[in-house]
């Protein structure tokens, strides 16, 4: 008899119509039956020995809110028996309704009920229980997940057991994951967490990786590559992370319409196993990243999400350095301005944020164009070094493609149909905070922030909060362009100051969207002395009227 492994995970959600993401034991028909009688059915297909199902649910009425269950070959396995929590709903949006968008980054797995936790409470777990204890309230439509989903290269002690089980840790990568199996495993120690899995049976979720996916640094530069891909280890290490961030994550990003024309969905359905089939997609993507787009649109009402990789689009070589390939620029700015008027906010996800404090962003400029060659090889062997020891690869590292992204940004703020915001939403950095950006030569209509959302549940060192306190104080900005001006940088197109933060904790942001307004609210995870943890608001403010 089947079993179901993982999920189910609600992905795609519009008016009529869901998608259900699930793991079996084995293969067999995945079927989604609701209660309203609308629902829908797929058989699994395999990949390196598991079997996965992403149901389309179809039928479903807008504005309602229904159970579904879930059965592999007829048997139901969703709810579990002995379920603590209330059935797992489909929410589908009304044609007027608010959109309430909730997102965060950078989650290690929660240690298993009744052990300690070394970094606080988690705050989807507290998100979770929230909903549970009053299911008809208040909860997000969405729940943007921004990165560092699973570490591949920070594991548990309970996963380094496991790993150790099964090969010689002394051996590369020792450990950190190697192989398709042990990213399952990343994946199991991460969903199964009972609160996870209910949130995420009953809250739609749209996800993106960041370099933790894979491994710290991801992609940070042309010789950073070079250094990896001389190992024996990485290319394994590479192609499992991708294949198993397609099936985990990526598809259930898409649209049903999308699912539907995708060819490597298609081929890998109608094959006994589509290992080959996904592996030789993966290489392709190592190979040649702008055949390949994991950056995607979703919209919600009139809301609009664009969310944009930026790990694998970058362009490496010094000399033309950019965050995304110039097809993943167009099809960003495609999006953003094709067709102004139809949507009144403007959402841009991406892990990394575009605007931070000023010292650092003055570094990472500087930093870019030391190890441009601009004062010599010698410094720019320095900058290297630099770059890999303090990360310093966020948009500010990429100055061509921070200046293009806030031109961008104020294209589709002004004019006629302009929104009523845009607004950046970013993880990362392991804190919070708020940043309003201003133009020199007159602000766009729209309002337009930076919403930075870090960590899900994560350690927040000491030094981390120091850095990013004074990184925003009037000295260090100071500090800072005297930096740049080392390198001689030009200056940026834009001025920022923070409006709120920096706040450090476990924690996530939520925008509620109605109509031309905008709220943020963001929620704490917060131990609470003989009681279960819970989410504290922190700051609640108006974005826009």
């Amino acid at each position: 008899m089947a079993q179901l492994r993982l999920g189910p995970l609600l992905r795609f959600t519009d008016g009529s119509s869901a998608t259900v993401w699930v793991e079996a034991s084995r293969p067999c028909a995945a079927e989604v039956r609701c209660a309203d009688g609308a629902g829908g059915t797929a058989r699994t297909f395999q990949v390196a020995g598991h079997h996965y199902a992403l149901v389309p649910v179809t039928g479903l009425t807008a504005g309602t809110s229904t159970a579904y269950e879930v059965f592999l070959d007829g048997t139901r396995v969703w709810p579990l028996p002995d379920s603590r929590f209330p059935p797992s709903v489909i929410r589908t949006p009304g044609e007027d309704d608010a959109v309430r968008v909730a997102f965060g980054s950078c989650r290690w797995a929660a240690p298993p009920s009744g052990e300690p936790d070394p970094v606080g409470p988690d705050a989807l777990d507290t998100l979770a229980a929230r909903i549970a204890a009053d299911p008809a309230g208040e909860r997000p439509d969405v729940l943007l997940l921004l990165g560092d989903q699973v570490y591949a290269d920070e594991t548990s002690d309970a996963t380094r057991r496991w790993l150790a089980a099964r090969r010689d840790l002394n051996d590369p990568p020792g450990s950190q994951v190697a192989d398709y199996e042990e990213y399952t495993r990343l994946y199991y120690e991460s969903w199964l967490d009972p609160e996870v899995r209910w949130l995420l049976s009953t809250v739609p979720s749209c996800m993106i990786f960041d370099d933790h996916d894979l491994i710290d640094d991801w992609n940070t530069s042309a010789a950073w590559l070079a250094d990896m891909r001389a190992t024996d280890w990485w290319r394994e290490r590479l192609l499992s992370g991708l294949m198993s961030y397609w099936v985990y994550q990526h598809l259930g990003n898409l649209r049903p319409d999308e699912l539907a024309a995708d060819p490597l969905y298609a081929a890998v359905r109608d094959t006994p196993d589509g290992t080959d089939v996904l592996r030789a997609f993966a290489s392709r993507a190592d190979a040649d990243p702008a055949s390949v787009r994991w950056s995607y649109r979703r919209d919600f009402g009139r809301v609009r999400l664009l969310m944009v990789d930026t790990r694998a689009a970058r362009v490496l070589d010094e000399d033309s350095r950019a965050m995304l390939d110039p097809a993943e620029a167009e099809w960003l700015r495609d999006q953003a301005l094709g067709d102004r008027g139809t949507y009144d906010h403007l959402l841009i996800g991406t892990s990394l944020p575009w605007l931070l404090p000023h010292l650092v962003h003055h570094a990472e400029a500087w930093n870019a164009a030391l190890c441009r060659g601009e004062k010599g090889a010698r410094w720019a062997r320095f900058g290297e070094k630099l770059r890999r020891a303090a990360d310093l690869e966020h948009w500010p590292a990429f100055p061509a493609s921070f200046d293009a992204l806030t031109a961008l940004i104020a294209e589709a703020g002004s004019g006629p149909g302009a929104p009523a915001t845009v607004l950046v939403l970013s993880g990362d950095v392991h804190h919070a905070y708020v940043a309003e950006p201003k133009w020199p030569s007159g602000a766009p209509g729209a309002r337009v922030f930076q919403l930075t959302c870090s960590p899900v549940h994560n350690a927040i060192h000491l030094a981390i909060r120091l850095g990013f306190r004074f990184g925003w104080s009037v000295p260090a900005r100071a500090l800072g362009r005297r930096v740049a001006g080392h390198g001689r940088c030009p200056r940026p197109p834009i001025d920022w100051r923070k409006t709120g933060g920096p706040w450090f904790g476990n924690q996530l942001m939520t925008l509620t969207l109605r109509g031309r307004s905008a709220r943020l609210r963001l929620d704490q995870a917060q131990a609470v002395k003989g009681a279960e943890p819970r989410l504290r608001t922190v700051t609640e403010t108006e974005l826009a009227p």
